[in-house]
Order: structure tokens, then sequence, then C-alpha cells
């Protein structure tokens, strides 16, 4: 058994899964973030993004998660998982993981929602669905703070 999971971690690149892995901290696999949500006992924050058509999840992306405050207030509080739906034939994603994209969007973004950020328990209850709001990091870190008082 050990010896597969070295063998398909070796084969992954070849077939351009991690290739696509969005930026250090986000998971691109909600069972893998719900795992470690368990294992840390910190709920999910989960993305679902258009990064190359939707300006709301391009402007979320910029103004809030990549900047260091949003990282470090995340570090501490949550796990991060991030499902984009690109358009744009460049941007195209490995087929493995629009199909777990796809999966992640039929759980939990039946509305088709862009952006639509869910907060989910270790467990994988929904605890709160939000998009974009205005402010940069400091308002957003606010925001998620409130939403996870209430869990």
């Amino acid at each position: 058994m050990r010896f597969l999971n070295i063998l398909l971690l070796l084969l992954l690149p070849c077939v351009g899964v991690q290739a696509q892995a969005p930026a250090e901290g986000w998971n691109t696999d909600l069972a893998q973030a719900l795992q470690q949500a368990k294992a840390s006992n910190k709920p999910v924050l989960v993305v679902f993004s258009g990064s190359d058509w939707c300006k709301p999840c391009i402007m979320l992306k910029q103004e809030v998660f990549d900047q260091p405050e949003f990282q470090q207030f995340a570090k501490d509080k949550l796990v991060l998982a991030r499902f984009d739906f690109p358009r744009s034939k460049k941007n195209k994603l490995p087929a493995a993981q629009t199909k777990i994209n796809e999966q992640a969007a039929a759980q939990l973004n039946k509305e088709g929602s862009f952006p639509l950020v869910v907060l989910l328990s270790p467990e994988g209850k929904v605890l709160a669905k939000t998009g974009y709001r205005p402010g940069g990091p400091a308002a957003y870190d606010a925001y998620l703070n409130q939403l996870l008082a209430k869990r």
C-alpha cells in the first residue's frame, strides 16, 4: 500500500494534477480538506471561483486571499480549499481536477454562485455561505470571525 502511495505521488506531476495546485495552503480536494479539518479541529473555508472571468472572484482573491494578513489569519483558524472554474482554454484545468471541482460544486454550490465562500464544520456541515465583501483582509477576517462565532 505504501508503495502505491509513493508511486501515485511520483506519477501525479505526469498527469498535470499537481501543476494546477493553488497557492500554498490551499487544498484542491474536498475530502482531503475535510480530513485535515478533522485532524486539526478547524473549520474549512471553501471557495468556488471563476479565476479568469468572474470580476468579484478576482477581486476577492487579490484583495483578501492573496494578502499576508488573511494568510496569517487562515493559518491559525482555517483549512482552505479552492475550486476554480476557468473558461479560457489557456487556463484549462486537467480533466482530473475539473472532475474533483465539479464534485465539490455538486455538493456545496448547486446554485452555481461565483464567488461562493462556504464555511464547513470539520465534520462537513455547512456553517455559512457568503461571497465577495469589500474592505480588504481585515474586514473579511472580522466577518469570518462573526460567522464562526455563530457555530
